[in-house]
């Protein structure tokens, strides 16, 4: 009866459930930094842009009164753009805050994977010190 069905070891089952939920969480590691860098590069640039342009738009009251027809129509595309960007930068922190529930949540429903994820990396870091100094 033996001969007929024997299951796998429990080192090969530990194995392969590792490799399935690194691959889950790897995917979200990547979508996570992905995004936030996405997010840091159009935050800046959304920075520069707001600074210049409250100097191109001035800071008299009635500046919108003397402003040339293109002046405006330029403004105006420039408005615009502004509010997709700032529509962007909420639309990422949204992901972001996505994919970190998700990893939180992968975390939480495998937390054996945590603890060897610290360990793997904590080794990491010693063996890389360790050739430094040699």
């Amino acid at each position: 009866m033996n001969h007929l069905f024997k299951a796998r070891s429990a080192d090969r089952d530990a194995e392969a459930d590792f490799s399935r939920t690194e691959s889950v969480f790897l995917s979200i590691e990547k979508a996570l930094k992905i995004t936030e860098a996405e997010h840091s590069g159009l935050d800046t640039r959304m920075q520069d842009v707001l600074a210049r342009g409250a100097i191109s738009l001035g800071n008299a009251t009635d500046e919108y009164l003397t402003r040339e027809p293109a002046d405006t129509i330029v403004q105006n595309q420039f408005d615009r753009e502004i509010q997709i960007g700032q529509l962007r930068l909420e639309q990422l922190s949204l992901q972001i805050n996505a994919f970190k529930f998700l990893r939180a949540a992968l975390l939480s429903r495998f937390p054996d994977f945590f603890k060897t994820q610290i360990l793997a990396t904590n080794n990491a870091r010693h063996s890389d010190t360790r050739s430094e100094t040699y």
